[in-house]
């Protein structure tokens, strides 16, 4: 693997690329030998809400699975955030008995999701997507056990440069979520911004995907 992509909504079949690739159970294609599968705070249908989770339940097993999500936090959403609330914390504690990681879409609600994580006492890393708030809260998730993950916004916004920077080495994650661009320029920018070649900065991704997704 040279590049691994966290987070995708498209997959490109590239060899040199590993790709988790984002499901919703209501249309899982079972043809993908690597995803991420959840119910995501935007699209929380109480109608199938049970199916939802028998499908989320029958697939997180499968070794092709890697990771629950995205699944998270929204308060734009038109889901009730209490009943939010209680489709994660679902999500959280089958995530936490297969031992796979999370990857979390989160919307004006970082506090909620740190607090939801300590009562449930979850020890299964957990991946916020797409970041690009400010340093304080990018360490305060750091702090909590959070990884962060890079990607659209590394590449739209300059400011992030500094926030990235300020991350961990083995704390961040790189993706291209919905964009155009490829993860190969996410990539660049990264050793672009880190000041090192692309070659450090994939052993740097594939040494946390090792220790995150227990893989090699």
């Amino acid at each position: 693997m040279n590049y691994f992509n966290l987070h995708t909504h498209t997959f490109t079949n590239q060899l040199e690329v590993l790709e988790l690739v984002n499901q919703y159970p209501q249309e899982f294609d079972s043809s993908l030998t690597s995803y991420s599968i959840g119910i995501h705070p935007l699209f929380i249908d109480q109608g199938r809400l049970e199916s939802d989770f028998q499908i989320l339940e029958k697939m997180v097993s499968l070794p092709e699975c890697l990771a629950i999500g995205e699944c998270g936090l929204d308060k734009r959403s038109e889901t009730s955030f209490e009943q939010q609330l209680e489709v994660l914390e679902r999500q959280l504690l089958i995530a936490e008995k297969h031992q796979k990681p999370v990857v979390i879409h989160c919307v004006l609600a970082f506090q909620e999701l740190v607090q939801l994580k300590a009562k449930l006492q979850i020890t299964t890393p957990i991946i916020i997507h797409g970041f690009s708030k400010k340093e304080q809260l990018a360490k305060q998730l750091i702090d909590n056990g959070f990884y962060l993950s890079f990607g659209k916004n590394l590449l739209k916004n300059p400011d992030l440069k500094t926030v990235f920077l300020s991350t961990p080495n083995t704390k961040y994650f790189l993706e291209t979520d919905m964009i155009d661009e490829g993860i190969q320029e996410v990539y660049a920018l990264a050793a672009k911004y880190k000041e090192v070649t692309v070659t450090e900065i994939q052993n740097q991704v594939n040494h946390n995907f090792q220790t995150v997704f227990k893989r090699s």
